[in-house]
């Protein structure tokens, strides 16, 4: 295995090679090998571990032997997980290879034996300017690119602020669709207070149109309301969220609008699932079922149902559901949806005691891991396979 010594210093010399203006990168070399060497010992004895924070259990109701790391697994995740964070697609769009080499100084500063070991502190701190640094070219890069505008096509964290389909044509109109792609800008970019602000100013217009064309009004606060109802979710504000995002799908309803529909049956179970009320999730996004339009969406929220039913003990339905997304994953060939998939089912089968097919899947996992070089999901999963492969027959 890859010494931590020569595996950091060796990212600073690759960026350094890829970028040569970046004068940072030659004096990251020397400090990182230093403050390493002073903070581990002699590198070339010093090799990087797995260790995960994999640690709790309850017994089996059958009296097996305790999986402490996949049930760690189960009980960790607590939010819905997004269709595609964008902010991080964003990110790796703009730094290419440095993208890994940002997750590996994240994933340093997360050892806590490392930073609190001797010089950890010194350590620390060229870990943090790195990243900063990083960050930093990330933000001018994106204004530089407009990558907001590229990236329009591609799945937000919510359902976003979507263009009403019959909207269109007057000036009103014509300013109400500006005002969305300004929120939806704003909310894209992290500035939730602005999104929220400026979704508020146009509720306010829109409300005072006309009622000749009640339809078209309708849609067009149905839309606000889910834009408010994201900027809200951000800010935390998770009850009120749900309020909007229920606004949304009522009037979506009135006016017999599918598109809208969908969007406001994912954003409410989203924020029913972020709030632990699974069974409420399930009910609204089996609604969504049907609705369905794309394989990204499929994967998406077949693994989300069945996250629901593993988090309520239903483990043949989380089974099912998890089959189903591996199902909708391989058929548009995401290895980040196949991971997450993989996991899913893994997770279901040692629960129904089917400790072979529980192996299967995490090491289908695991290879996607290592493509996507997830080192927090192979540590995960390394573990997790290490305690289900005992539960196999001698």
């Amino acid at each position: 295995m890859q010494t931590l010594h020569s595996k950091t210093t060796s990212r600073f010399m690759r960026g350094q090679k890829l970028r040569p203006q970046m004068q940072e990168f030659r004096l990251g070399i020397q400090k990182a090998q230093e403050a390493i060497e002073n903070a581990i010992g002699c590198p070339t004895k010093v090799k990087l571990e797995i260790n995960g924070d994999l640690s709790f259990l309850q017994n089996d109701e059958e009296g097996a032997k305790p999986i402490n790391a996949i049930q760690h697994l189960i009980e960790e995740r607590k939010q819905p997980l997004s269709m595609a964070p964008k902010k991080e697609k964003i990110a790796k769009h703009l730094l290419g290879e440095f993208y890994s080499d940002k997750k590996y100084l994240e994933n340093l500063l997360k050892d806590e034996d490392l930073i609190k070991g001797k010089s950890g502190k010194k350590l620390k701190d060229i870990v943090q300017n790195s990243l900063t640094y990083l960050d930093t070219c990330t933000e001018f890069w994106t204004q530089e690119k407009n990558i907001y505008a590229q990236d329009k096509d591609r799945k937000p964290t919510q359902q976003r602020c979507s263009k009403p389909q019959h909207v269109s044509g007057s000036e009103p109109a014509q300013v109400l669709l500006r005002s969305l792609q300004d929120i939806d800008a704003e909310l894209t970019s992290g500035n939730a207070k602005g999104s929220l602000k400026k979704a508020e100013e146009a509720m306010k217009a829109v409300q005072g149109w006309p009622d000749k064309e009640i339809s078209k009004k309708r849609e067009a606060i149905g839309s606000l309301h889910s834009c408010i109802g994201n900027a809200l979710i951000e800010l935390g504000n998770i009850n009120k969220a749900l309020e909007h995002h229920q606004k949304d799908l009522e009037l979506a309803e009135q006016c017999k609008l599918p598109e809208a529909m969908s969007r406001a049956l994912e954003n409410t179970g989203r924020v029913y699932a972020q709030m632990g009320r699974f069974e409420q999730a399930i009910e609204v996004w089996e609604r969504k079922v049907p609705l369905l339009s794309g394989g990204l969406e499929k994967t998406w929220l077949f693994h989300e149902l069945g996250w629901c039913h593993l988090k309520l003990s239903h483990h043949e339905k989380s089974q099912d559901y998890g089959i189903r997304s591996v199902a909708a994953a391989e058929e548009i060939a995401d290895e980040e949806w196949l991971l997450n998939a993989h996991v899913l089912v893994a997770q279901s089968e040692i629960k129904l005691g089917n400790f072979e097919s529980c192996v299967a899947h995490f090491e289908r996992a695991l290879t996607y891991a290592r493509l996507k070089e997830n080192n927090c999901a192979m540590t995960g999963i390394l573990k997790a396979l290490d305690e289900a492969k005992q539960q196999l027959p001698q």
